[in-house]
């Protein structure tokens, strides 16, 4: 695109800021609006599979990512009351060889203040906290930002990168349609030196079993360990993930389950729950010179670990159509053409893997070994996963659709 468009972000979260760092980095001009007061994300962890770092890193991100990060050495399944381990797939030095990135987690703020600090520096000024953002008009020439007490601001594109509850899908696209899974989830970050050495392992684990699963692993280096389950029950239906639990109600979620798994759960200084709402895929992002996001086109459950990283996708590919393409209509058009069929597939997934992780046959130990050695089988660890992780997003073309859901190498 010959002229640069002035674009306006509402969002500043992970995928809002990344993608006025890819704009920035092209030569565009970025104001980011963010509701809150101060820029401070929720304090849990991330999984960024390489196909996710590969776009940090392109941004000139990797020495500051590599010093927060961790890089397990690969993840494994356990079976929730025996402990019986399978493994589910190499890392560390395996990821870096096969996809030329590596694997990492990282607490969701670190990530976030990389990002705060890149963005600041490459465009001093450009994020204007305590905007909350209200109403959206548009011309065939501009669209207008209104913001409660504040100065209404225009841009030639404005993208809603505004989460979950997208103030920006509403007005765009109505609120959509939502469901209660009947799952809650649990979360909470653990100081790795409160707990014993055989609790602290470079390895990512999750937990299966019947009517629920466990997710934890190394984050900041190893200092802390990022602990995350599910159960399904049906008698908490809010959605937020700032509602403090108990760590009492917290082992009664989990009864029968392993030692371990309680052992991490009483040490949780301060554990919260939320719970899952689904939102089937968009397929539409785009209306005149205004485009979604991230979370507030494509929320996901937290089962393929996948939520952040197709953020970061789509910020890459975002700013790669309007440098491709010649009119700002066409670049948005080519965005979401890019990005719907693949994002999709990622939701998809993720809903499989609810079903996956919590299968009833798990009950049985016997069964059970049986439903892993199938359902995590190579070759079906390999079809789950290698299009995610192979996913070029610097690369991929962006003038052909059918590209958007395969792997763009």
């Amino acid at each position: 695109m010959r002229n640069t468009p002035g674009t306006g972000i509402v969002g500043g979260g992970i995928g809002g800021l990344t993608a006025a760092l890819a704009l920035l980095r092209k030569g565009h001009e970025v104001t980011v609006y963010e509701q809150a007061n101060a820029l401070q994300e929720v304090g849990a962890g991330l999984q960024i599979s390489p196909n996710g770092v590969r776009v940090l890193f392109a941004l000139g991100l990797e020495k500051e990512v590599r010093a927060a990060c961790f890089e397990p050495e690969g993840k494994e399944i356990r079976l929730w009351n025996t402990g019986d381990r399978w493994k589910l797939f190499d890392l560390g030095v395996e990821s870096q060889t096969r996809y030329g990135f590596p694997y990492i987690t990282i607490h969701r703020n670190d990530l976030h203040q990389i990002l705060v600090k890149a963005v600041e520096e490459a465009a001093p000024g450009c994020i204007r906290l305590g905007h909350r953002f209200v109403d959206l008009r548009q011309t065939a020439a501009s669209a207008t930002l209104e913001f409660v007490d504040k100065p209404s601001a225009s841009f030639d594109v404005v993208i809603g990168a505004d989460g979950v509850h997208s103030k920006m899908r509403e007005l765009l696209f109505g609120a959509g349609p939502a469901r209660f899974t009947g799952i809650v989830a649990w979360r909470g970050v653990i100081p790795a030196e409160l707990l014993p050495e055989r609790l602290t392992q470079p390895i990512g684990y999750n937990w299966v079993g019947p009517g629920g699963h466990v997710i934890h692993y190394p984050i900041r280096r190893g200092e802390l360990i990022n602990f995350t389950s599910v159960v399904e029950r049906q008698d908490w239906a809010i959605e937020s993930w700032t509602s403090p639990g108990t760590n009492r109600e917290y082992h009664d979620d989990y009864p029968g389950w392993h030692a371990d798994v309680h052992a991490y759960i009483a040490a949780i200084p301060q554990p919260f729950k939320w719970a899952l709402i689904a939102r089937p895929p968009m397929q539409e992002w785009v209306r005149g010179r205004v485009a979604l996001l991230g979370d507030a086109c494509h929320p996901s459950l937290p089962f393929l670990a996948q939520g952040a990283t197709q953020a970061i996708e789509d910020a890459c590919i975002l700013a790669r159509a309007f440098a491709e393409f010649d009119t700002v209509e066409e670049a948005l058009d080519r965005y979401q053409k890019a990005r719907i069929p693949r994002t999709t597939r990622a939701v998809q997934g993720a809903n499989a893997n609810a079903e996956r992780f919590h299968n009833p046959t798990l009950a049985d130990p016997a069964g059970a070994q049986k439903y892993v050695d199938e359902q995590w089988a190579a070759d079906k660890v390999v079809a789950r996963y290698e299009w995610l992780f192979r996913y070029d997003a610097t690369r991929v073309p962006l003038d052909d659709a059918s590209t958007g859901a395969g792997d763009g190498a």
